[in-house]
């Protein structure tokens, strides 16, 4: 994965989870291989998505954890649906920093659908 980018969106925003991971990969077989790679990994460690979508064109590959949703992107899809901009006012992660974050905020995703308000 390249230009790897995590995004702690605020609580009261209006998002709809608490982190977004963000990453590119070069081509459609890179793309869905770190799909794969990221889905293993998190099944390992007891979760699973709740949703995703985008595999089959892999040009955005969505996983959604619930407390964390990650995008992979094509190059260009990335630049095109700029999800950084979008969420300009998210404190911006680095990776080593996920986990405290998760502890701080109350937030240990089971990968089960949270109740919504």
């Amino acid at each position: 994965a390249e230009e790897i980018s995590i995004l702690e969106l605020e609580k009261g925003s209006g998002a709809f989870t608490d982190y977004f991971v963000v990453c590119s990969g070069t081509n459609p077989r890179q793309i869905q291989a770190i799909a794969d790679e990221v889905e293993q990994r998190l099944r390992n460690a007891g979760l699973r998505p709740t949703h995703s979508e985008g595999y089959k064109q892999a040009d955005w590959v969505l996983l959604d954890y619930v407390d964390f949703v990650v995008h992979i992107f094509s190059e260009k899809a990335r630049k095109y649906y700029d999800l950084e901009r979008l969420w300009k006012s998210a404190k911006r992660l680095e990776p080593g920093e996920l986990e405290a974050a998760r502890k701080r905020r109350g937030t240990v995703s089971s990968g089960k659908k949270r109740k919504r308000a």
